[in-house]
């Protein structure tokens, strides 16, 4: 567990990749989620304008959103769904998906504000030039210019960009910091993947999840069940994957038609693997029931991803020094190159790590252990694999300033204790994902909503 605090920290790794990733600097940028090219607005009797700015959909406790904001993202996702080729739902059942996500991506702004959970522009700038470094940009600079070529509104992608790290950061500390996982979990996942034999199985699937209300009545879990049964008639009738996922799903992927990209099987949850098992590519499941809510599946495609037997492991310790209001990012690093002069001139390792460290591993001297690809984020990882035995060095990621030592390497066979881990990791992404699923619903039930959308239409 000592190495948990890096793990879990894959979700801001997956959205840089997200944006960008095998992009080269001569190619088209993709929009990013609710980011698309400039739309021209409709033009406004100039008489009627204060009453179309003024207008109201929906109150979200202190907060509104606005006709003119509800339309401009609209146009945004219209736009993002016709270049995936994308056919279009309802126009209402489309303007209603869009809204429900506004509001949720509301309540988690107003809640990182009450607790105390941001990101300065000193922080988004590290994380936008480290978005232009992954889509192969020599500068951020650069990256700015193609994607204003390419008619995105940079100022919108980098307020896009901070409020999915803000998101990522309240998943990490109401959710994944909290995880429990027993040994009893762990011996479950294993003997399934047994049992079923996919270890060397990865799935591209698609899904479309129907939540159930936080302390739902019986008559709310039937709405439910019953728009689910609608969704999975729908597709039974021949009505495209995407299109469905796009007007029924409350999943935060629908308007991108509830793609989940490939998933190796061993983060899969055995609900989902089982029904799998039992399907062709091209096939959806029946609706599905989780503590979530109500699912269908639609497997589009398989394929095999044989694991090598030896790994090249990496036994290595490190110093945290986090970045926040009160320490900003410069501090920081002139912290942690003070403690690596302090080491280079004597002083103990493990001692300053007990000392200084901001992680979990301090008490450890900052021990991690030995280390498989993929156990840290990706600039740490990067930096680590620079580094021969006995080596230092220094690199910022997401959590703050650290310095790493590499005390050795080794090629391993991936032994029960390697896949006791990876089955760990495993399962807290799915458990992850239902608790996270479960506190925004206990986040909006919270909170007061009044809808005005009826009577400014």
């Amino acid at each position: 567990m000592r190495i948990m605090t890096l793990m879990l920290c894959c979700a801001f790794s997956l959205l840089q990749t997200a944006y960008g990733a095998g992009m080269q600097p001569g190619q088209d940028i993709p929009s990013p989620k609710n980011v698309s090219p400039a739309v021209e607005p409709p033009k406004i009797d100039p008489q009627q304008q204060v009453g179309v700015i003024d207008s109201v959909v929906v109150v979200v406790n202190d907060d509104v959103i606005t006709r003119n904001e509800l339309d401009e993202r609209i146009r945004e996702v219209v736009r993002q769904l016709q270049k995936q080729n994308t056919p279009l739902p309802p126009a209402d059942v489309l303007e209603k998906q869009i809204l429900e996500r506004m509001v949720m991506d509301m309540l988690q702004a107003q809640y990182a504000r009450e607790t105390g959970v941001r990101v300065d522009d000193a922080q988004l700038n590290q994380a936008m030039t480290r978005i232009a470094q992954q889509n192969k940009f020599p500068s951020l600079a650069a990256f700015r210019a193609k994607l204003e070529a390419s008619g995105v509104d940079f100022d919108k992608f980098r307020e896009e960009i901070r409020g999915e790290i803000i998101s990522t950061r309240l998943r990490e500390r109401e959710i994944e910091s909290k995880l429990v996982i027993s040994d009893g979990e762990v011996d479950n996942y294993l003997a399934n993947k047994a049992r079923m034999g996919n270890s060397g199985e990865e799935f591209h699937l698609a899904h479309i999840l129907v939540v159930i209300p936080e302390q739902a009545s019986a008559a709310n879990i039937q709405a439910a069940h019953e728009r689910a049964e609608n969704a999975l008639s729908q597709l039974k009738g021949g009505a495209d994957f995407a299109q469905v996922a796009a007007g029924s799903s409350d999943a935060k992927d629908a308007l991108k038609g509830g793609d989940l990209g490939w998933l190796p099987g061993d983060r899969i949850p055995p609900l989902f693997s089982n029904e799998l098992q039992n399907l062709k590519v091209g096939q959806i499941t029946d609706v599905l029931r989780s503590p979530s809510g109500f699912h269908i599946l639609k497997l589009i495609d398989k394929r095999s991803a044989n694991a090598p037997v030896l790994i090249t492991q990496t036994h290595a310790r490190h110093i945290l020094i986090k970045t926040s209001e009160l320490v900003p990012e410069t501090e920081a690093k002139i912290q942690i190159l003070e403690i690596m002069q302090r080491i280079e001139s004597g002083a103990d390792f493990a001692a300053q790590a007990k000392r200084y460290s901001q992680d979990g591993s301090a008490q450890e001297g900052g021990d991690l252990g030995w280390l498989s690809p993929g156990q840290t984020v990706t600039g740490f990882e990067d930096e680590m694999n620079k580094l021969q035995p006995g080596q230092m060095g220094v690199v910022q990621t997401q959590f703050g300033w650290h310095l790493i030592q590499v005390l050795g390497r080794r090629d391993a066979d991936v032994s029960v204790e390697q896949k006791r881990q990876q089955a760990r990791i495993a399962i807290g992404t799915f458990k992850s994902d239902d608790q996270f699923q479960d506190w925004l619903r206990q986040l909006r039930d919270r909170a007061f909503i009044e809808y005005h959308l009826g009577a400014n239409k």
